[in-house]
């Protein structure tokens, strides 16, 4: 520890160059200017006293933090701060979870701070925390010289894991987790995964013995209610769809034919985005009349290389909600079959069997595929549908697989198995999207009136 008698002290400073207003100490540590702000002017005064008190009685201060050492020994927070505990919860996670989940649980993860002088701009802490501190370290780039004064700042500021045991500080973080950075209403869905990743964190503290309980549990907030079911705008009828498959194939010079089977196994297979990419010629069963059939067995989600395991941006996973090495089959009509047994003619498959990649190889990014579709929708809908909410998505063509699936009299429990869903969320989700039981309800009420 490096310490200094030179201590100077110059008179507190009031501020107005803040929301909230504040009064600033400021003095010297070896001629190196320090400053703390508190919302007072008593608070102010007392800690300035006790410097000079400290200063006075011969005591040697740490040139470092700035403080006498009893001060500076009073100042240390028992147990770890919250960017110190965020990095242990994404640790402990990092393993089991899958990319999209570790980019999930960093970006529900906020910076508590005190309200410390010289304060980074809000944008430079989130991409410190994204691109470096929130990363295994072994994992970490080199940190931009940019950032390193962000990093000093922000490890100084984190607030202690055990100002969370305040119920102002919980709601704090729950208003911060309920804005966008522009300072708008976040969307209900970004809220509830935020507010997800600060319970499961809390959670560990608790196991861990940092918090004797989860404080989320003694604040009353309720959060935005998010939409639960498919929103019936977005599900096309066959002849749209058929319209939409039939535009993609003439998109760009090769692009859109390579993606036209992709498609098509999202509306008549009911295959997630991720699931499609993810096909091999081995999981297909393709022959040259009636029926075939697909085994799904891995997903290629994609996502920023910094959270996938290969370094790539595409990860080989299992399927949602099922065991690692649990598989999926589903039968699928003569025009899917005849789609890809096309497709193979004509674009082969890749080295380990898979279907869809770009001339060159490679998985299609999500940018890509998802170009593609916004121009088949400009070629093949009206104006008013491109405008609308109207398959808006290439996953709304999984959506209108499902929806059609269950209109066409298909017990729910096939649909669920053919679609990889529980019977209880099926129906949760897509009761908007059936059709006819609004007149088969009227019908019945008429029918118990009239007796």
């Amino acid at each position: 520890m490096n310490t200094t008698y030179d201590v100077k002290f110059w008179e507190i400073q009031r501020r107005k160059d803040r929301k909230t207003l504040s009064f600033l100490v400021r003095w010297t540590v070896d001629r190196k200017a320090k400053s703390k702000s508190f919302r007072t002017k008593g608070l102010a005064e007392s800690f300035l006293s006790d410097l000079r008190q400290a200063a006075k009685a011969g005591e040697a201060s740490d040139v470092t933090a700035g403080l006498p050492l009893s001060m500076l020994a009073a100042e240390q927070p028992a147990g770890p701060t919250f960017l110190e505990f965020a990095q242990t919860y994404v640790l402990s996670r990092w393993r089991t979870s899958a990319a999209r989940t570790r980019e999930t649980d960093v970006y529900g993860l906020l910076s508590l701070v005190a309200d410390l002088p010289n304060r980074p701009p809000d944008g430079d802490m989130r991409e410190l925390l994204r691109s470096h501190a929130l990363l295994p370290v072994d994992r970490r780039p080199e940190l931009p010289h940019a950032l390193v004064s962000v990093l000093a700042w922000l490890q100084k500021a984190s607030l202690p894991l055990a100002d969370l045991q305040d119920p102002r500080v919980v709601r704090a973080a729950l208003d911060a987790i309920s804005v966008t950075f522009t300072g708008k209403d976040a969307a209900a869905n970004t809220v509830r995964r935020k507010r997800e990743v600060l319970h499961h964190l809390l959670e560990l503290a608790v196991e861990q013995k940092e918090l004797s309980a989860n404080p989320l549990q003694a604040v009353k907030w309720t959060p935005p209610k998010a939409a639960a079911t498919i929103d019936p705008r977005t599900v096309v009828n066959p002849e749209q769809a058929r319209a939409l498959l039939a535009a993609v194939p003439a998109i760009g010079r090769t692009r859109g034919g390579r993606l036209h089977g992709m498609f098509a196994c999202m509306y008549y297979a009911a295959l997630r985005p991720e699931e499609a990419a993810g096909l091999r010629r081995q999981n297909c069963g393709l022959p040259e009349e009636g029926w075939g059939l697909l085994t799904v067995e891995k997903a290629r989600p994609q996502a920023n290389k910094r959270w996938t395991n290969s370094g790539e941006t595409h990860d080989l996973r299992g399927l949602k909600h099922r065991a690692k090495d649990d598989t999926r089959e589903i039968p699928i009509p003569p025009v899917l079959v005849a789609v890809l047994r096309t497709h193979i003619d004509r674009y082969g498959v890749a080295g380990d069997g898979g279907l869809f990649r770009t001339s060159k190889g490679r998985p299609f990014s999500s940018s890509a595929y998802s170009a593609v579709w916004q121009e088949a929708r400009r070629r093949a809908l009206t104006a008013e549908q491109v405008a609308s909410a109207l398959a808006s998505r290439p996953y709304d063509l999984r959506h209108a697989a499902v929806s059609l699936w269950l209109n066409a009299g298909v017990p729910a429990t096939e649909v669920a198995k053919r679609a990889g869903h529980s019977v209880d969320v099926l129906l949760r989700v897509y009761a908007k999207c059936i059709e006819g039981q609004r007149g088969r309800a009227n019908r019945q009420i008429s029918e118990a009136l009239l007796q």
